[in-house]
């Protein structure tokens, strides 16, 4: 539990174990038993396993018994448990209620952690560190401090110097040969449905069907943009005029495979202009796509906004999310802050998830307390815009012979959205500081830079991904990560946006990093890179292409590709340049990276006192903004 005040830990034990007492005497409703049933036999059953591969994950979790002498095959044999459960709670026996009360209740070992914040913590731990190093440096004689000198040249010397060609002989590898040249195919059928377009993906699935229903979110005013994450996750957890949101959470579980809303913003190739959408997903096996619909139907006609308690608990949840995430997930708190500065959709993105949302959601906590019905209205008016049947979009992956009875039904769901016209909102990006510190009670930095390198005048080439590939592993990774001691450094290029960023993670220094950068050009220019480096880093990036999918996420692999006019010739493009890459474009692209040295923006988030003494040095050169 998060937030909870040191004076009220025993009062949150307590309730925990009356709960639990509760539960383990009156039970639980039958509806939440089943919908938790349900839920995971559909996950055994689909077996979603994402972009990691679902064969080696299956390899991966038969050790988990395997490893203690137990049957390795236990956990795929899902059946027979399954099966067994049902039938235990068919005959209405205590199941759940005999478990909570055997493992939880009459369980004396247990533990209570509690985790409290102090700020001085990290002023405290380098101040005994600098103690500990004086008290061995006063042990020490002048011959140990000129050996402990001469260990640390050698390693500085050991990192530096390269593996030999022998050394990296010895590796076996793949070659260009040994590689598809041409894409991987995803069959897409643009259908018109009145006046929803649905892209349809003719796959196996297992017989589960994969719904997206989409909304054009370029209907909003640009103030409307921020309250986004919250209305999408108020869609599916704040309730309907019937079902309070504990009802529909579990409707949601005894029927389907799981409902979610969230915002869609993504940069339109060649244009500064984004695609925008807020999409309802589903997921439900055949037999319940009457109820997926149903739900959704629901959910986009009868959600239930006027309900400030629960929507204050969603709120505060995300606002203690977001701050978690400033310094947990500090690269990407860095990059989308830089990257807001270029394109309109890294901009609505960063509205939506940064350090701008952050502040809205501290003012939006004011409002709902102050003026809850200014809040409400504000909420009723991006339903009544964005819910809307001209414009509308829907993303369904299923074989042909269950699309055929299901086109009907879907069809309906059109038919009940509202039709108004569809008026496009002008979007005006807000203006950032070209060099911006974060401050935040962090004892490590982290360190971006960037710049769009179209306004360069570079033209998107495939060869980009391995020359970064390259630059990533060796220039940057050498600089940075080992002689730098940065947990971990990127350089990522968005093809659509044009913009290139350079990220460093926990990362000691500042300026140092930020010179490793800047001599990336350099790097570049004066590489001899030899024709196995050169096959090793194609292969590296031809892997990242083809990385393992799952039907449902070759549907919306696809559909990301119309949204963004991404065609398969313009991939298949791609792919080819990837496979040619040479020497030469290694070289040329060096100028591309001196544009971002010269002319690129720069944003840190460190301590308070870390970005205070970078300005002393550098006359202000960041413009501080607060965070925690």
């Amino acid at each position: 539990m998060k937030g909870v005040h040191r004076d009220n830990v025993d009062e949150v034990e307590t309730l925990i174990f009356d709960t639990l007492d509760i539960l383990a005497k009156e039970g639980f409703e039958s509806e939440m038993i089943e919908a938790a049933v349900n839920t995971i036999e559909f996950h055994l059953r689909e077996k979603n396993t994402g972009s990691f591969p679902r064969g080696l994950a299956v390899m991966l979790g038969v050790l988990n018994t395997w490893l203690h002498d137990g049957d390795p095959f236990s956990h795929l044999k899902y059946e027979k448990p399954l099966n067994a459960l049902k039938t235990n709670l068919a005959g209405e026996e205590r199941v759940f209620e005999n478990l909570i009360e055997r493992y939880f209740i009459n369980n004396p070992h247990r533990v209570t952690v509690i985790l409290e914040p102090d700020t001085e913590l990290p002023q405290r731990e380098e101040a005994q560190e600098r103690e500990q190093l004086a008290e061995i440096r006063k042990q020490k004689s002048q011959e140990d401090l000129k050996m402990v000198m001469q260990k640390a040249q050698q390693l500085k010397e050991l990192q530096e110097t390269p593996d030999s060609p022998e050394a990296l002989a010895t590796l076996p590898m793949l070659q260009l040969s040994d590689l598809d040249k041409k894409i991987k195919h995803i069959p897409l059928e643009v259908i018109q449905e009145g006046k929803t377009k649905i892209l349809y993906h003719d796959l196996l699935t297992d017989g589960i069907i994969y719904l997206d229903v989409g909304f054009n979110l370029h209907t909003l005013p640009q103030e409307l943009l921020p309250y986004m994450p919250l209305f999408s996750t108020a869609l599916t957890q704040i309730g309907t005029e019937t079902e309070d949101f504990v009802k529909l959470s579990q409707r949601i579980g005894r029927k389907t495979g799981g409902v979610l809303a969230s915002p869609l913003i993504l940069p339109m190739r060649n244009s500064q202009k984004s695609t925008a959408w807020l999409f309802l997903r589903g997921k439900a096996t055949t037999d319940k796509g009457d109820d997926l619909l149903d739900i959704m139907r629901d959910i986009l006609l009868t959600i239930k906004l006027d309900n400030p308690e629960r929507f204050m608990q969603l709120l505060l949840r995300e606002k203690a999310g977001e701050e978690s995430n400033i310094v947990s997930y500090g690269s990407a708190t860095v990059a989308t802050r830089l990257q807001a500065r270029f394109h309109e959709a890294s901009w609505a993105n960063e509205q939506m998830n940064g350090i701008s949302y952050l502040f809205f959601l501290r003012q939006l906590v004011k409002d709902v307390k102050d003026d809850w019905q200014s809040v409400l209205a504000k909420l009723e008016e991006i339903r009544r815009i964005v819910f809307n049947q001209n414009g509308m979009i829907s993303n369904i992956t299923l074989d042909e012979a269950n699309w055929q009875k299901f086109q009907p039904k879907l069809a309906h769901l059109f038919t009940d959205m509202p039709t108004h016209p569809v008026n496009i909102a002008e979007w005006k990006c807000g203006m950032l500081p070209k060099y911006e510190g974060l401050t935040a009670p962090a004892t490590v930095n982290y360190v971006c830079k960037g710049a769009n390198l179209y306004d360069f005048g570079y033209k998107r080439h495939g060869s980009v991904s391995v020359i970064l590939n390259h630059l990533r592993s060796t220039w940057l990774w050498e600089k940075i990560r080992v002689q730098g001691g940065a947990y971990g450094t990127f350089c990522n290029f968005g093809d659509l946006s044009g913009v290139l960023t350079y990220t460093s993670y926990h990362d000691p220094n500042l300026l140092k990093t930020l010179d490793a950068y800047d001599k990336s050009g350099q790097f570049l220019r004066e590489l001899d890179l030899s024709n196995d480096d050169l096959t090793k880093n194609i292969i590296g990036v031809i892997g990242s292409m083809d990385g393992y999918q799952l039907p449902d996420g070759k549907g919306r692999t696809s559909m990301i590709r119309h949204l963004v006019g991404n065609t398969e010739e313009h991939i298949q493009q791609i792919r080819d340049e990837v496979l040619t890459t040479t020497i030469e474009d290694f070289k040329r692209f060096a100028d591309a990276l001196d544009y971002v040295k010269q002319e690129g923006c720069v944003v840190i988030l460190s301590s308070k006192e870390n970005i205070e003494a970078l300005n002393e040095r550098s006359n202000d050169w960041l413009e501080v903004t607060k965070v925690l």
